[in-house]
């Protein structure tokens, strides 16, 4: 088990953009963080990160949040961004106070022009520090301009170093780096300083994010020294989910979104197991439940190499787990399918289908009238002839009674195999393939059976 670095109980949250549908890339942080969580009986932060007003909208913020449950996460603390500004406007002027904000006044052409520059001349295209060496003037002049500044944090140029929980020891040359924008000339805010200001004020213990953010953990850990006084959350990096490609994810391309495996039938198990177990050191296989996959998963035994996540092994997976799943754990959900029969009716046909929904189309091959299709009346015929009287119970078809009748038609018919069991398969389900028929057989019952053999609908 992975030490969580705190003597205390953790406290981790989520903090996404309500930008667009939740996809299963940004699922994959979200769920580390609830099993670590349930893993270690802490508290689970969901924080929306909606400070930009334009692209942030209510109708994603309710659907993440929606999503999120469906998966079976149910956060101990909510906020949202867009109603901390006092702090972050609080914390700006207390940075610019003591000299580490300083305002910026070029343009993004103007930036972009001189980033070009450096790199024809093999250089790297770190920001300069042109603006540290302008005179009140030269600010007072710019400003009648019509400018307005951007704000960048001044990094101490050292090598930031910390023990993380997926990676080991990690080390980045700051004096690498561009000093960071905090907050745009318009006065909104990039992620980084709400950030920091909230992971402080909420007590957070754990960050636990993908490996892209490696760089920017450096710039946030000389932010929180800065307000903090050095006292740092443990920091813990995981790799990053592709599609089956291996092409990255976007919320803006729809990848894989949450919303669209749920509509798809996937069941929220299924896509957490897999989620979090394709590419770690833990074999993928449906896992039950939130609780048993938090004892499972360890963000320390994760790959270093990007896992692809394959929507045809999810719907193996989806099977699989529709198979191990008892009568109790899917009643409810038959009766809202209208898919009656009970728990007989579940264990027949629990193997034959790919997501729960299948369930409705069998319950209306056993209950509703079928075209049966005739493909060797001799046979279906002799079948009929050698049925065993009705009523049927849930047992009349032991393996014994199986046996008796196909061995019957096959004595008068000849037909052996495929030859024997195809039309009959055909007659009784109009199917090529699916559940056992001595498990069917019961359900559809001895006239509506008798019917279909003898080529009649029923």
């Amino acid at each position: 088990m992975t030490d969580t670095g705190t003597a205390t109980a953790p406290v981790v949250r989520f903090a996404p953009s309500p930008t667009g549908f939740l996809h299963i890339g940004n699922a994959r942080p979200a769920l580390l963080n609830w099993l670590f969580r349930l893993r270690h009986n802490g508290r689970f932060i969901l924080r929306l990160d909606d400070t930009d007003g334009l692209r942030s909208t209510e109708e994603y913020a309710q659907a993440l949040v929606e999503d999120l449950t469906w998966l079976g996460i149910l956060p101990d603390a909510f906020f949202r961004q867009s109603e901390r500004f006092a702090l972050y406007d609080a914390t700006v002027e207390r940075l610019i106070g003591e000299g580490r904000l300083y305002p910026c006044y070029e343009t993004a052409e103007e930036l972009e022009r001189r980033r070009k520059l450096q790199l024809a001349r093999g250089l790297p295209p770190v920001y300069d520090r042109a603006a540290l060496k302008l005179s009140g003037a030269d600010r007072a002049a710019l400003e009648a301009q019509g400018r307005r500044p951007h704000w960048r944090f001044l990094l101490d140029h050292k090598i930031v170093t910390w023990d993380d929980l997926g990676r080991g020891t990690l080390r980045v040359d700051c004096a690498s780096l561009s000093d960071p924008i905090l907050r745009r000339e318009d006065g909104t805010y990039l992620y980084t300083l709400p950030s920091v200001v909230d992971d402080i004020d909420m007590s957070v213990t754990h960050i636990i994010r993908g490996e892209d953010h490696i760089t920017n953990t450096a710039v946030q850990i000389q932010i929180f020294e800065a307000l903090d006084g050095g006292r740092l959350p443990v920091f813990g990096h995981h790799n990053l989910l592709t599609t089956a490609s291996g092409e990255g994810l976007s919320k803006r391309l729809g990848h894989l979104s949450l919303r669209h495996l749920r509509e798809a039938g996937m069941e929220p198990m299924a896509v957490a197991s897999l989620a979090v177990l394709v590419g770690s050191s833990e074999p993928v296989r449906p896992v039950g439940s939130l609780e048993e996959l938090a004892q499972i998963v360890d963000i320390g035994h994760l790959s270093h190499a990007p896992a692809r996540f394959d929507e045809k092994e999810l719907a193996h997976l989806n099977a699989r787990l529709l198979l191990e799943l008892p009568y109790e754990a899917v009643r409810e959900r038959l009766e809202a399918l209208h898919a009656g029969g009970g728990e007989e009716f579940w264990l027949a046909v629990r193997g034959n289908i790919l997501r729960l929904s299948d369930a409705a189309a069998w319950w209306d091959v056993v209950s509703k009238p079928l075209v049966p299709i005739v493909e060797n009346e001799v046979v279906t015929r002799a079948a009929a002839r050698h049925l065993p009287p009705g009523p049927w119970t849930k047992d009349a078809w032991s393996p014994f009674a199986w046996q008796m009748w196909t061995q019957a038609i096959a004595a008068e018919t000849g037909a052996k195999g495929k030859a024997l069991f195809h039309p009959l398969r055909l007659a009784l389900t109009g199917r090529e393939r699916g559940p056992e028929l001595a498990s069917l057989l019961p359900l559809i019952g001895h006239d509506r059976a008798r019917a279909r053999l003898e080529g009649r609908a029923a």
